[in-house]
Parts: C-alpha cells; sequence; structure tokens
C-alpha cells in the first residue's frame, strides 16, 4: 500500500498541475510512468539530487545490493530494462576490450550473434530485436513463432554466437518454447552465457539459480524504484556490461538519482510486507468481483499471472448481447471515466480486459468497483467507436503520432 492519506488527496495532485485523472488497473506500464516510488524512495532520489558523488563508486553500492537482492554475483544499474538487454548483449561481445566496447555498433566482430526463440522476438512497447540490434549484432531466430525445438536451438549456436536471450514476459508466446532450464543446458553445452529479459517480473533469483549468466529487471515495475534497470550476474559479464558506457551505453547512461533510489527500492523489497500486500490485493479482486457478479452479459473470474508472478487479476469477460456492449468498448468507456479507470486491454478481441490491483493507493478500490458498476450497466446506452477494436493494438503508434509536442 502506498503512503498518501486519502483518495481524494492522490488526485488533487493530477488538478492541481493540469494532467488528466487516472487511476491504473492496467499494471506496471511504463505508457502510465511504470509505478509509484515508495517515501523511501523519494527521499533517497531527492536527497543525493543537491550532491555530487562518485559514479563508479556508487555503482559499486548498488552491485553489493543487487548481489544480495538476486543471488548474483554483480549487478549494475542501468537506465531501463530495455537498456540492459543492449548493454548486456554488448558485453558478451566485447569482454573487457575498450577498443571492442567503442568500435559499436560498426565493428561487431566475429562473435555478434545472438540467438533468440522466435515465440520470444516479443514487441514490449518497442522490438526486443531493436534492442539487440543497436549493438551491432544480428539476431538468429529459431524456430517457429508457436515451436522451438531442442535440436534447432542447439544447431544454431555456433563460434559467431555472442549470447543467447530469454524472455520471460506475458507478451511471448507461451506453448512450444524451450523451458528455462533446458535452454541454459543447451546454451551452456555451447559455451554460450545466457542473457535473461525478466524485466516485469516478481521473483529476482530464480533465474540465476537456475543458470542465468545475466538476468535484467525493471528497476521501477514491481520494485517501484525510478525508471531504471538491474544487470545481475557473473562478475565479468557484469562488468563488460558496464564498460559498455564507454561507446553505444554513453546514450543511456543512468543518473544519480535513479542509481540511489532503486538502492532504496531494493533495500525496501527486502524488508516487504509480501503477504500483507497480497491480501490487500486480493481484497479488492473480491470487492470488483462482487460489483459486477449480477450484470447481465458480465462474468468475473480471478486469473493467475501468465509468467509466474505470485500475483492474480479479475478478468472481466463480457458477452456483448447480453451486456449490450463489447468488452472493448466497455474499456475505452472506463477509460473515459473521470478519474479515467485504465484497464489492462490488450487482449480485447478476445472478449475481456483485465483488472490489476498492484499499483492501488488507498481508496482506489472502491473508486474501480463504482465505476465498473457504472459502466457496465449501460451497455446500451454506449456508441461503439470504429477504432474500440483496433486502438488497444496500434495505441502505442497511434499515441507517438498524435503527439503535437
Amino acid at each position: 500500500m502506498q503512503d498518501f492519506e486519502t483518495a481524494d488527496a492522490y488526485l488533487a495532485w493530477y488538478d492541481a498541475n493540469g494532467f488528466s485523472r487516472i487511476i491504473n488497473v492496467n499494471g506496471t506500464m511504463t505508457s502510465l510512468g511504470g509505478s509509484i516510488a515508495q517515501e523511501s524512495v523519494r527521499r533517497a532520489t531527492a536527497g543525493i539530487m543537491g550532491r555530487f558523488v562518485k559514479m563508479h563508486e556508487l555503482q559499486s553500492k548498488a552491485s553489493r545490493v543487487i548481489a544480495r537482492l538476486t543471488g548474483a554475483q554483480s549487478g549494475c544499474v542501468t537506465a531501463s530494462a530495455s537498456a540492459g538487454i543492449s548493454l548486456a548483449v554488448a558485453g558478451a561481445m566485447t569482454g573487457m576490450n575498450p577498443v571492442a566496447a567503442e568500435s559499436l555498433p560498426r565493428g561487431a566482430g566475429k562473435r555478434s550473434e545472438v540467438v533468440v526463440q522466435l515465440g520470444h522476438l516479443c514487441n514490449y512497447g518497442a522490438p526486443l530485436a531493436t534492442a539487440i540490434e543497436l549493438t551491432g549484432a544480428r539476431v538468429v531466430a529459431v524456430g517457429q513463432s508457436t515451436l522451438c525445438t531442442d535440436y534447432q536451438f542447439d544447431a544454431a549456436l555456433s563460434e559467431h554466437t555472442a549470447a543467447a536471450v530469454y524472455v520471460v514476459s506475458h507478451h511471448v508466446v507461451h506453448y512450444g518454447q524451450i523451458p528455462f532450464a533446458r535452454f541454459a543446458q543447451i546454451a551452456h553445452a555451447k559455451g554460450v552465457p545466457v542473457i535473461v529479459d525478466a524485466a516485469s517480473e516478481y521473483d529476482l533469483t530464480r533465474f540465476i539459480a537456475e543458470g542465468a549468466d545475466i538476468a535484467i529487471y525493471s528497476g521501477h515495475k514491481f520494485l517501484g524504484g525510478p525508471t531504471s534497470g538491474i544487470i545481475a550476474g557473473n562478475t565479468d559479464l557484469v562488468r563488460a556490461a558496464y564498460l559498455q558506457n564507454l561507446g553505444i551505453g554513453r546514450g543511456m547512461k543512468v543518473g544519480k538519482e535513479s542509481i540511489a533510489g532503486v538502492i532504496a527500492a531494493m533495500e525496501a523489497w527486502m524488508q516487504r510486507d509480501h503477504d500483507g500486500i497480497r491480501a490487500t490485493e486480493d481484497a479488492a479482486l473480491t470487492l470488483w468481483q462482487k460489483a459486477v457478479t449480477a450484470l447481465p452479459g458480465i462474468s468475473a473470474t480471478k486469473m493467475d499471472d501468465p509468467t509466474g508472478n505470485p500475483l492474480q487479476r479479475l478478468q472481466i469477460n463480457v458477452d456483448p448481447k447480453l451486456a449490450g456492449a463489447s468488452a472493448a468498448t466497455f474499456a475505452r468507456a472506463l477509460g473515459q471515466e473521470d478519474p479515467a479507470i485504465i484497464v489492462r486491454n490488450h487482449e480485447v478481441e478476445l472478449g475481456y480486459f483485465q483488472l490489476d490491483p498492484c499499483n492501488l493507493t488507498p481508496g482506489q478500490a472502491q473508486i474501480v468497483a463504482d465505476s465498473l458498476a457504472r459502466v457496465l450497466t449501460q451497455g446500451a446506452n454506449l456508441v461503439a467507436a470504429d477504432d474500440d477494436l483496433n486502438a488497444p493494438r496500434n495505441g502505442g503508434t497511434d499515441a507517438y503520432m498524435d503527439w503535437q509536442g
């Protein structure tokens, strides 16, 4: 639970600063600012802003905290998880050779292939392939979108392979892919390091324990730090990733405020009342479920997270013939409330949207319940917009195209 006194106090900030009032039941999404930082994080971020600090010392402190948090040998903080992918790949290509680091992306060298299962080449707001190819590396896609076999992966690994990248995300294909432990086993048998993109994962120890040479996490999603990424893993590879600040990493550099803030966030995570927070989240799901139980054409089910994070979301299934409108139209209408209720709508073409309770502040669960009860009874009065179904799919691009500066 975040440290805001009331729902009104939280929303007053939007009015005072001229922003749209929103309640986020979508998730820890970059388009909404990632997450909310708690007081200790905000204090640490503000505290370092008025001071100079030796940045290598600050990163060394972060490394020690990352090691305690993840079980890795070492770590460093990056500008984002996406930057972490680029830097980790580049480090696997150059090692501790500063001349090679400076030469990227032009002089990628002999070991410049990065192997990824085709079903993992997702878009998380930008294509995963772009984060890899910024280094000058060439992506080698293995298998088909819904099937990758051991022999296909093994055959793709060669003396030209710098790393194999494994993605853990709700965006990837969730069947027919090589499980992580097997993926790591095959790669290591060929002497290839494994980099895991686990940006939105709650379990910060699993992948290192199961054989990842590098695991990359978001510092601002579940952790609730400032916008940042965390590289954790083998000391040699972490140092090589950090060295990339001499080259492509310069344009991705992380500030002192983000490093200090994410250190505070990691320390807070290790003291967090995970069970208590989960109970609060479950209470919100139950409240919302009760709010829609009797509505025609609406059913609500608690759903486990698809990547195994210890959380549930409420899935609102919509029968448009009985409810009077589609899931896509209801999702858009909720987003037009005041405050706007921003739901998880990336699968509305399947006839549902979801509500994520992880970012609620005090009083917001009830506001969401009231909005659900009001909007979901108005189906017959809602006029479907031509773009209701297409907007969620195109929305990330459309927002940039429509931005006027």
